[in-house]
């Protein structure tokens, strides 16, 4: 019975209109209106029991919309980083989903579905050659983490691709069966120098992510069709980033996945699959500093 269920969901995702959709819960989640937006706002506090003692603002008539709510700041002591220079952090709250070598070029999904390097990363890119047999983890945001993304070391961001796709959802049920599920779906692509060696972040849009905002690219809203966007990066706010600085956040639920070249780190030996982390904890070390 449950896996008819999970199969009508997987079916269903192929006949509506995901972008249409989205495009509603984008509107209707930054509704202004008080007393609806308050409305929203409490039954989801009490539907996925959000920790309001970990937030920056609990007034909820402070926050301008339910997305204001959503993609909300924690205080400073609700993730506490790990500051050691050579311990790699994970950037999000979610599920590790998956996460180990990446096999020639391959990155595992789940059970037996694979996609390529080159793939999740647009295509005939150059910087796939130094990522074969290297490292990649795989997080999953439910929609009631913390939806905001940090960087995971020091480093300085030097590109932003921003790849136009669908907007399945991510989910474990939906991650099981759609085959190469992240490079159907829109994306934004994080290039970083750390110093040592080229990390790349990917924000994998899903359905209802209205859109992903950065604080260069300020919000960047789904294109299903086009070609690979190079995003131009505002002066106004510095590439050069600390081990836990702000790189972004999802309005609304999706997931994140991290490649790290050959040689260059190694997982913590803690990490399962499946395991819930927060933001700031230890998922790997540098093999060599950056």
């Amino acid at each position: 019975m449950q896996s008819t269920k999970a199969w009508f969901f997987i079916i269903l995702q192929f006949l509506v209109p995901k972008l249409l959709i989205t495009n509603i819960v984008y509107y209707i989640t930054r509704i202004k209106h008080t007393v609806f937006k308050n409305y929203l706002i409490q039954n989801f506090i009490k539907i996925y029991n959000v920790n309001t003692d970990e937030i920056k603002i609990k007034n909820l008539d402070e926050y301008s919309s339910f997305n204001a709510f959503f993609t909300r700041e924690l205080q400073p002591s609700a993730r506490p980083i790990e500051k050691e220079k050579n311990i790699l952090i994970s950037p999000v709250d979610g599920k590790l989903s998956a996460f180990g070598k990446i096999k020639e070029n391959q990155l595992f999904q789940a059970k037996s579905f694979h996609y390529s390097l080159q793939e999740i990363l647009g295509n005939n890119n150059p910087s796939t050659e130094q990522f074969i047999d290297g490292n990649f983890a795989t997080i999953y945001l439910a929609p009631f983490n913390y939806h905001r993304v940090h960087v995971p070391l020091d480093a300085v961001l030097t590109k932003m691709h921003y790849i136009p796709g669908n907007l399945f959802s991510v989910n474990q049920v939906t991650a099981s069966r759609i085959p190469k599920l992240f490079i159907r779906n829109e994306r934004l692509v994080c290039y970083f120098d750390t110093g040592g060696f080229e990390m790349i972040l990917i924000f994998v849009g899903a359905m209802n992510v209205g859109s992903i905002t950065t604080p260069w690219t300020g919000e960047i809203r789904p294109k299903k069709r086009g070609a690979i966007i190079e995003l131009e990066l505002t002066k106004n706010v510095s590439t050069a980033l600390k081990k836990g600085d702000l790189l972004g956040w999802f309005n609304m639920g999706s997931t994140v996945i991290t490649l790290f070249p050959k040689n260059a780190c190694h997982w913590a030996e803690s990490l399962r699959n499946d395991k819930d982390i927060f933001m700031g904890n230890k998922i790997g070390s540098l093999i060599y500093p950056s």
